[in-house]
């Protein structure tokens, strides 16, 4: 009997620091996944600053500006422009001079 009961002992040893530790690992993933939302968080709102920046760049009056600000390029008179068609062709009236 007294064997049964130490064996029951350790088994309830067992089972308490098992208890203990998976409570300590729970707490510790618990953690790290709340680091891990709060960063994924800020990069969503790096990406939606991103996004709102981008596409300010990439509106055409200010590439034009800026390509005739830096780079001292102008559009060409409608005189110098050649449209090419799908099939290699150009359009009737339409030459470069």
């Amino acid at each position: 009997m007294i064997r049964l009961n130490l064996f029951l002992l350790g088994i309830l040893i067992l089972c308490a620091l098992s208890v203990i530790t998976s409570s300590h690992r729970a707490r510790k993933l618990y953690g790290e996944l709340q680091k891990e939302e709060n960063q994924s968080r800020k990069l969503d709102l790096e990406w939606g600053q991103l996004q709102l920046e981008q596409s300010t760049w990439a509106i055409h009056s200010r590439v034009e500006i800026e390509a005739a600000q830096k780079l001292d390029m102008l559009v060409p008179p409608s005189n110098r422009v050649q449209t090419i068609l799908p099939d290699g062709n150009t359009p009737a009236g339409n030459h470069q001079q």
